[in-house]
């Protein structure tokens, strides 16, 4: 029996109110949340702050889920996150697989980047919704 694929991301703004986004050298080069699959026994949360920690180099702390977002596509669950850093350091790329990661204002952020990393950042500033499941389609990219 195969396992079924859980993915994390987060949500990690800045004192200035700017979102934190990584680049990753595979795929279509896009800016997207730090964030990656589940390991073996790890939760969402668990996953989430690793991904940080791997691609950027910062310790993270999970503060709330701001949505679950099904992939049929891929038969996936994917969860987000608001996370609050331990430390006011910048972050560092990890080179084997995000080439950048910076913050960004969140009314100019980069291209290449998917609707899906759109929705997940404007889903986790509506602190008002209380929608968070929603079924997602096949990704549109804005380049």
């Amino acid at each position: 029996m195969s396992r079924k694929p859980v993915g994390a991301a987060a949500v990690i703004l800045d004192a200035e109110g700017r979102v934190l986004l990584v680049k990753h050298n595979y795929g279509k080069y896009n800016w997207e949340l730090p964030g990656g699959l589940s390991e073996l026994s790890e939760s969402a949360a668990s996953t989430a702050t690793r991904e940080v920690r791997e691609e950027t180099g910062l310790e993270a702390d999970v503060e709330r889920m701001t949505g679950v977002y099904y992939e049929p596509e891929h038969d996936m669950h994917h969860f987000v996150f608001t996370c609050k850093l331990s430390s006011h350091q910048p972050p560092r790329p990890d080179e084997a697989e995000v080439i950048a990661c910076q913050y960004f204002h969140v009314d100019d952020l980069p291209r290449p980047i998917s609707d899906f990393t759109l929705a997940r950042i404007q889903d986790a500033l509506n602190k008002s919704d209380d929608q968070l499941f929603h079924i997602i389609g096949p990704r549109q990219w804005f380049e």
